[in-house]
């Protein structure tokens, strides 16, 4: 009876260790369906497909156009849009299938998302495989995801009266939410994985903290600047219509306005939140290596830096092509990497979350 009790704190430890590797792996898994759904939506948004489908029917939808009437009956739809009758008129329907079967994908994406998470998470929880106050983060993701289902459409819709595309306004939004949900992913996830390191310093955890949240509005401006297609003009670097500091940046009254709808301000906005991000992180590498040399917290502070880096010279090289499909989504797809190493990295300064089960000093 002693020998059972003596063991038993170590099997309730491999048994919480064997849950938190199995919620963990899932939650990896949900964030290769998020980043294969940001780059769709990505890929949606460029090949300007987004208002391909103009229902939002969250069920029916599941099921696309199977016959030449159902195509027909879809495209017709899709004629009665400004977009349409501005920039897409005489297409053909085959030309339509091209732009529809993007959103389509996109929208599939995203509700197989909502699957992917919801129905693992309800199995551990039912197996009580979800510690102590893990299920509120975890619902909350999942409450996020809704709200993400909803601000996409409210996106959709602003393009169908009377605009040829979608609101900037709720673009950012939408592709932020989504950045949002990543990163709260991502955060759980490493904060499950075992650390090989104690907690960094609370300077270190502070500044990495920073870090995602300055990527996090670099990805709002990004979508401010997607959404005005702002990307597409003053096409040189470092010099932007011929100064360091261009002029116009505020020509629309009210002056706040121009950093939402002035195409020139926004893009300039933009790349002073590359500069920033890129001194910030610069001095994180610096700032850790010498308050903690050797650890896993400075080596990953290297790497952060030089993610920095790769995604700057990447935003460089699609501004000065003029944004080519390949290009921007390449550059979509490293903004979501950096930001989710930024995450993991602020979760590793911070260690692991506690085990539910405590060994004793005894033992």
């Amino acid at each position: 009876m002693a020998a059972i009790t003596a063991t038993a704190p170590y099997a309730a430890r491999a048994r919480d260790l064997h849950n938190r590797a199995l919620v963990r792996g899932w939650l990896y898994a949900v964030l290769l369906v998020l980043f294969a759904l940001v780059l769709v939506g990505g890929s949606t948004r460029l090949t300007g497909s987004g208002l391909s489908i103009t229902e939002w029917q969250p069920i029916h939808g599941v099921i696309p156009p199977l016959n030449d009437a159902e195509w027909q009956e879809e495209f017709q739809r899709y004629q009665q849009i400004p977009q349409y009758a501005e920039i897409n008129k005489g297409m053909s329907v085959q030309d339509f299938k091209s732009i529809f079967w993007w959103e389509w994908a996109h929208r599939i994406l995203a509700r197989s998302v909502g699957v992917v998470f919801a129905l693992p998470l309800l199995f551990f929880w039912a197996t009580r495989r979800i510690e102590r106050g893990l299920g509120l983060k975890l619902a909350g993701i999942l409450a996020l995801g809704g709200l993400q289902g909803a601000i996409g459409w409210w996106m959709v819709a602003s393009g169908l009266v009377d605009r040829v595309s979608v609101s900037q306004y709720r673009l950012a939004t939408h592709l932020t939410l989504a950045a949002l949900i990543f990163t709260a992913t991502m955060v759980v996830a490493r904060g499950l994985a075992p650390h090989s390191e104690p907690a960094a310093d609370r300077s270190t955890q502070r500044l990495a903290g920073f870090i995602v949240l300055l990527a996090m509005i670099q990805i709002y401006l990004g979508g401010l600047v997607a959404g005005l297609h702002a990307g597409l003009s003053y096409n040189t670097w470092p010099l932007m219509d011929g100064k360091m500091i261009p002029s116009d940046l505020l020509l629309l009254k009210p002056a706040w306005l121009n950093f939402f709808e002035n195409p020139k301000t926004v893009q300039f906005v933009h790349r002073i939140g590359a500069y920033t991000i890129f001194v910030v992180a610069l001095w994180h590498m610096i700032a850790t290596w010498r308050r903690q040399p050797g650890t896993t917290h400075a080596r990953r502070a290297t790497l952060l830096f030089v993610l920095v880096v790769v995604q700057a010279s990447i935003g460089i090289g699609t501004l000065l092509m003029q944004v080519p499909l390949h290009m921007a989504l390449t550059h979509q797809a490293i903004a979501l990497v950096l930001l989710g190493f930024a995450a993991a990295h602020w979760r590793g300064t911070k260690g692991a979350y506690p085990l539910p089960t405590k060994m004793s000093a005894r033992s």
